[in-house]
This record gives C-alpha cells, structure tokens and sequence, in this order.
C-alpha cells in the first residue's frame, strides 16, 4: 500500500468520513434526536475517560518500545511514508468502529463478552502483517519480531476494549477508543520519525 499514494488518499478519506458519520450520530444523540441506524457507541465521554485512554495506550507504546530495544529488534521495525502514516491514523477510526464497535457480543454476559474480546483481539492482532507478509505471494515470518509486535498489537487491542467497557465510561462510548488508538498511532509514526524510520511522502 505504500506504494500507491491514491489508494492511501481514498482511504485516508474513507477513514475521515466514517469519524464525520459518527460525530454526526453523537450529536443527534446529544440533542435527543437519536439516528435509529447510529454507528456503535454514539455517546460524549469525559476528559478524564480521554486522558485514562491516552495514558494507557501510551503505557504500551512505552512497553513495546523498550521490549525492542531489549530484544535487540528494534531495527527490524517497518518503514513508513509519511501518506502511510496519515493513512493509520485514519484507519484507527474505522477499526474501532468495527472492532470495538460491532465485534462485541452482548447480552450474554460479561463472561461471554470477554471471550468474544478476546477472539476479536487474536483476529485483529493477525491481521497486522508481522506474521506474515504479501510481497510476490504470500509469505509467513515466524520470527521474533513479528511475535512480538503481534503480541503487543494484542494487548493494545485488550486495552482498547477495556476502555469502552470499564465502569468509568458507562455509556460505552468509543470515543476513548478512538482517542487511545489514535495516540498510540501518532506515538509510534513519533518513534519511527526519531529512529529515521519514515521515507518521504510516498
């Protein structure tokens, strides 16, 4: 993908788009007109859910920035451009939308849910390309880098969840899912920009 710049533009825009529908459905709910088709959590959250949410996302990056420096694999870190690196932070918009917003099991019990997390967490840490990549076919890359990232993408995940079910965030809003994938996001392109990790525009 990051090699084709208009393809990260439509993405870039289709991420944009899905945060517009979703502030939109907010504040119909706001204003007691609540859309009957809203996008999954819908609610306002407070300042103190949003800094909870940063601070432990932040948590993480520091974690998994000082386990690659103490597993000696921080320079098998992949590259960005900086198209690519707007394109995730986009894309952390519709993932939470998805993931924690529709791939949730309710009624059935915390128990349940939290199984349903978990199954949800797995597929969304495989289906970041550490494990594997495309490049001429598909290729695995079982190595200790691709284990680790995909485990802390896991993590992340839990803790992305976590914050639209904890107690302190009782309408269940994504909003502090939106605001902690974004940090973390925006922490990582930070990393890679220090580290000399980013190539260019695209």
């Amino acid at each position: 993908m990051n090699d084709h710049p208009l393809l990260l533009l439509l993405m870039i825009g289709a991420g944009v788009y899905v945060a517009y529908l979703w502030r939109s459905d907010c504040q119909a709910a706001q204003a007691g007109r609540p859309n009957p088709g809203a996008l999954p959590g819908t609610a306002p959250a407070s300042r103190r859910m949003l800094i909870l949410a940063a601070s432990g996302a932040l948590a993480l990056l520091a974690l998994e920035t000082w386990g690659e420096i103490r597993l000696g694999i921080a320079s098998e870190q992949s590259r960005l451009t900086l198209f690519f690196a707007l394109y995730t932070l986009s894309a952390a918009i519709v993932e939470e939308v998805i993931f924690r917003g529709y791939l949730v099991i309710r009624g059935r019990g915390t128990g349940m849910r939290w199984v349903g997390i978990l199954a949800a967490s797995a597929v969304f840490a495989l289906l970041h390309p550490f494990l594997w990549q495309w490049e001429e076919g598909f290729q695995l890359t079982l190595g200790l880098k691709g284990w680790f990232s995909t485990g802390m993408i896991f993590l992340g995940s839990l803790w992305f969840y976590a914050v639209r079910f904890a107690g302190w965030n009782p309408a269940h809003s994504l909003l502090p899912c939106f605001v902690a994938h974004l940090t973390k996001n925006l922490g990582v392109i930070a990393i890679k920009a220090q580290q000399g990790f980013i190539d260019g525009w695209w």
